[in-house]
């Protein structure tokens, strides 16, 4: 089993910027890929980042390209999100998600473990 444990989020105004957190605890051993998703009020969960177990590969969905990074402290299992320029269109509930298996990492239904998610609003 990993437990996820996200935090980070908050009200921040347009153009500014936050860092989201995600800490595994557990048999992190067993983690391919971990994984950022998002679910707006009325939208589906939709990926955001995702990040090799070994930091090597990176992913992003293309509306956070240049402005959102993610990466991994690998002292203390931690992988991070950083988000800059922030828009009111990234406002949401953010989740992390760890895969134990290599595969489709923008999809959400590869992901073995579920954070329970941290708000970000974005103020205009």
């Amino acid at each position: 089993q990993v437990l996820l444990v996200e935090s980070g989020g908050g009200l921040v105004q347009a153009g500014g910027s936050l860092r989201l957190s995600c800490a595994a605890s557990g048999r992190t051993i067993s983690i391919d890929t971990m994984g950022w998703f998002r679910q707006a009020p009325g939208k589906e969960r939709e990926f955001v980042a995702a990040l090799s177990w070994t930091g090597v590969y990176t992913y992003y969905e293309d509306s956070v390209k240049g402005r959102f990074t993610i990466s991994r402290d690998n002292a203390n299992d931690t992988v991070y999100l950083q988000m800059n320029s922030l828009k009111p269109e990234d406002t949401a509930v953010y989740y992390c998600a760890a895969d134990r298996a290599s595969g489709n990492v923008r999809s959400s239904l590869g992901y073995d473990y579920w954070g329970q998610g941290t708000q970000v609003t974005v103020s205009s």
